[in-house]
């Protein structure tokens, strides 16, 4: 007869980010643990089950027949916890509950803070953690379980194919604007062809934001010449700022920009819309509930938000 044990759920989870992934390292950045605190919490797991559950091939680790087994579980396990928190929350009189947010530079430093200080005041209860991430990742990460939600970005020129396990909600529709230094384009408005002579600052083209500048000027018939490739939009802002280049940026990230620069808008604006990404599920936790109406109110302060944003499963419509 086995002995009875007691899993833990942070082990549990381990277990299935590594069947997703393959690497401790890649466990411990979607976890945000040391690759060393995985690998202890691992073999700490396979002494709670007395028996082998990952194997080494090459540099992948992979489960056992039994880890596999245990894998499985941990999902259902995992997703029933999930449904109990939120029934709970449910039946609360007041919502008490903590959040973990996928957030980037734009939104951290514009949306985030006003709408978290205004829940704070109706909601004490609600406590709401962010995490930054690029945000190519946010919406894995919700997938995964590691967030709860996550700001999520979808551009005109460039449309993302949504996945139907996430639900998302648009909280705002932004434009992008040339960001020049000052003084080297005098008219208020720019065509984005006219910029094609220009040095530029941009990121990588895997970055989803670098891709979608590069088809939208693809699209107006020329490839920017990029002369500093960067991570960050606020580093793109400061290069633009001492002269090295042009780049685009969005509504949420004006309040980055330094003295410096100028920000034109473009005769022929690209578009792109915020939303929120969360688990789909038949039911929606009353704390994220609330937490994506303070988002929606930050975001039409600003002006940004549309008038109508549903939630739906996919790709999201915005009436």
């Amino acid at each position: 007869m086995l002995t009875p044990m007691e899993l833990s759920l942070r082990r549990l989870r381990m277990l299935r980010e590594l069947h997703l992934r393959g690497t401790v390292t890649a466990v411990a950045a979607a976890l945000h643990y040391s690759p060393s605190g995985v690998s202890q919490q691992l073999a700490q797991l396979e002494r709670d089950v007395g028996a082998r559950l990952v194997e080494r091939h090459g540099r992948r680790l992979l489960l056992t027949d039994l880890g596999l087994v245990l894998a499985e579980h941990a999902e259902q396990i995992l997703g029933s916890v999930d449904r109990a928190t939120k029934a709970l929350e449910q039946a609360q009189n007041g919502v008490t509950a903590r959040l973990t947010a996928g957030v980037w530079a734009s939104v951290a430093s514009s949306l985030v803070p006003q709408a978290l200080s205004s829940l704070a005041v109706r909601y004490p209860g609600i406590e709401v953690r962010t995490v930054e991430l690029d945000p190519e990742q946010t919406a894995g990460a919700v997938k995964d379980g590691t967030l709860d939600f996550s700001f999520v970005i979808d551009y005109s020129v460039t449309p993302v194919t949504w996945d139907p396990n996430l639900t998302r909600t648009i909280i705002a529709v932004e434009r992008l604007h040339a960001a020049v230094p000052t003084g080297m384009i005098p008219s208020g408005t720019v065509r984005l062809a006219q910029l094609a002579d220009y040095p530029w600052i941009l990121a990588r083209e895997s970055d989803h934001f670098g891709h979608a500048v590069r088809i939208a000027c693809h699209q107006k018939g020329f490839d920017p010449r990029i002369v500093h490739t960067v991570a960050e939009q606020p580093t793109a802002l400061a290069m633009a700022a001492g002269g090295l280049g042009v780049t685009l940026v969005s509504d949420l990230a004006l309040e980055l920009v330094p003295d410096g620069v100028d920000i034109i808008a473009l005769e022929e604006p690209v578009m792109r819309t915020v939303s929120i990404a969360y688990r789909t599920s038949p039911t929606r936790r009353p704390s994220l509930e609330l937490v994506i109406n303070a988002i929606r109110t930050a975001a039409a302060e600003k002006g940004l938000a549309i008038s109508s944003a549903p939630v739906s499963p996919g790709p999201a419509s915005e009436s």
